[in-house]
Parts: C-alpha cells; sequence; structure tokens
C-alpha cells in the first residue's frame, strides 16, 4: 500500500513541454506563462519587451536561463550582458534587475523556490511589474 501512495503522487504533476513556446505578441512590457508548480518551485517563462524595474524576493530564490535576447542585468552591485544559454542564479534579498538591448524580445525560464505567486516581488525604486 504504501509502495501505491508514494508512486502516484511521486509522479504526479510529471510533464515534458517543449519551451518553443512563440511570443505572446500583444503585450507592452512583460508576460508571464507558468509552466509548473508545487508547493517547492514555480517554473515560468517570461517575455521582457523593455525592462524588468529593480526588485528582490525576500523568500525566493531564482533561477534564470536566457532562452533568448540579450540584455544588461544587475544583480546586486553587479552589472553584466545576458544572453542566450547564460544562467543567472539570485539568492533571496538580491536586487535585481533587466534591460533589454536590442529589438529582440528577452525570453527566459525562471524557477523560483519555493512556489512564487507573485507576492514576494519587493520593488526598491517604485517600478512595477
Amino acid at each position: 500500500m504504501l509502495l501505491f501512495i508514494f508512486l502516484h503522487f511521486g509522479t504526479k504533476g510529471q510533464q515534458h513541454l517543449n519551451l518553443a513556446i512563440p511570443d505572446p505578441g500583444d503585450f507592452s512590457n512583460i508576460q508571464t506563462f507558468l509552466i509548473a508548480e508545487d508547493t517547492l518551485s514555480s517554473t515560468f517563462l517570461i517575455w521582457v519587451k523593455k525592462s524588468v524595474a529593480e526588485h528582490y524576493h525576500a523568500k525566493h530564490t531564482e533561477n534564470i536561463y536566457v532562452l533568448e535576447g540579450e540584455g544588461t542585468m544587475t544583480l546586486g552591485d553587479r552589472t553584466f550582458t545576458i544572453r542566450p544559454g547564460d544562467h543567472v542564479f539570485i539568492p533571496l534579498g538580491t536586487r535585481h534587475s533587466v534591460e533589454t538591448t536590442e529589438d529582440k524580445t528577452l525570453k527566459v525560464l525562471s524557477i523560483q523556490s519555493p512556489r512564487f505567486d507573485g507576492t514576494d516581488r519587493i520593488f526598491t525604486k517604485g517600478g512595477s511589474y
């Protein structure tokens, strides 16, 4: 019986998804698409046309993997270019922002842990999402 329970809950929510999801088109700056979540993490595709204002997460870590586009990212006191194939680890409490640097929309995979419901995004300079 315990094996059945473990197998049932251990496989629930598994999925396979091709991330070649096109730019959703008609949005002004930022568009998010929830891919998967459980209590331990949330995975999003995020498209950015212009910028993400400086903010931090008091209770979350975030991993960003750049799929398309290019931008200038500020992480704490560091500023650097992000391109397809780059991974950025953002520890909780770390200020971060991004500005696109080309006409192409920036597309990233964002994995937050624990589960992210949008309430732990604290803007530092009066920005919004």
